[in-house]
């Protein structure tokens, strides 16, 4: 019977797993299948992870791995969780590799994955051009042409994030009309730099070695488009990886786990939730991993009884 079981290899999930070491709870971190470092992983260059001034998403991705692998009592498995039920001491996990385990308390911290346009070009150019996250890698594209595909809260945000470094920002909205927030529409609408096409269907992103243009689809008259550029952010909203506990836990209609933002447990005793899985308002590493060791400490309260 472990203390913990703490699902995910991001951020938040390696945060919590050192914290929890150092507390000295009998420990075991899900890490999934595809290595450390989340969606950070696909960025060519972080430059917002407090106390590193550069560094490459795979590089991260070691350094977390690293840190939590050299503490005493971590035990971690490269599997994915499918599974979590409750039973009379805690709760039983499943993987996807058949092995089961058992913990008193849970911490979801399985992150999510960007939703896709699923278009020819997209994954080829991943890291080349393609992006998904303007918060890290809008630095790259200075004085260079991009495109934000969407246009709702997260396309604008980008495109906000983009003004100060690139040269000319493409708006690609499906509709007819944005979707954000009046307040962030009314500044990029300002912007001189910022171009917005209606009634657009991104069709395909070509390049070389690194994007160079992108193909979309007038939907009203059904005539084919190319722009130039060098960069495509595809800002189309995220999925939550909750699907294997939606059943257990409140999520919400974007199927994110609801928490209590004080002490970020779920709607049933005994799980917790951490980073981008959660409805917290801010995706980012260091909100994740700040909220994780939160977690971890309301955790190590509850299973000492120390909690109010």
């Amino acid at each position: 019977m472990h203390d913990l079981i703490i699902m995910g290899g991001g951020p938040a999930a390696v945060a919590a797993g050192v914290y929890a070491a150092r507390k000295k709870l009998k420990l075991l971190i899900i890490a999934g299948q595809d290595g450390f470092g989340g969606q950070s992983l696909v960025s060519a260059d972080v430059q917002n992870w407090i106390g590193t001034k550069s560094v490459s998403g795979l590089e991260l991705g070691k350094m977390l791995e690293e840190h939590l692998r050299s503490q005493d009592g971590a035990e971690v498995l490269e599997d994915s969780a499918i599974k979590i039920g409750k039973n009379s001491d805690g709760f039983g996990v499943e993987t996807q590799g058949g092995k089961k385990f058992n913990a008193k308390t849970v911490l979801v911290a399985t992150g999510s994955r960007r939703r896709k346009l699923s278009v020819p070009g997209e994954k080829e150019f991943d890291g080349k051009g393609v992006a998904y996250c303007s918060t890290c890698d809008a630095p790259l594209f200075k004085n260079k042409i991009v495109a934000v595909v969407g246009g709702g809260n997260s396309g604008l945000e980008a495109v906000v994030d983009l003004l100060s470094y690139a040269s000319r920002v493409y708006v690609l909205s499906s509709r007819d009309q944005l979707k954000g927030d009046p307040v962030t529409q009314e500044k990029i609408r300002a912007s001189k730099k910022v171009e917005i096409i209606f009634n657009a269907k991104t069709l395909e992103i070509l390049g070389d070695k690194f994007v160079s243009r992108l193909q979309y689809e007038d939907i009203n008259s059904k005539k084919i488009k190319e722009l130039k550029l060098d960069g495509v952010f595809v800002e189309i909203g995220s999925v939550p990886n909750a699907d294997f506990v939606k059943d257990l836990v409140q999520v919400n209609q974007y199927g994110e786990i609801i928490i209590d933002h004080k002490t970020q447990r779920t709607s049933l005793e005994g799980i917790w939730a951490a980073g981008d899985v959660t409805d917290v308002l801010y995706k980012q590493n260091n909100v994740s991993a700040g909220d994780a060791v939160k977690a971890v400490l309301n955790i190590y309260d509850y299973l000492n009884k120390s909690y109010t």
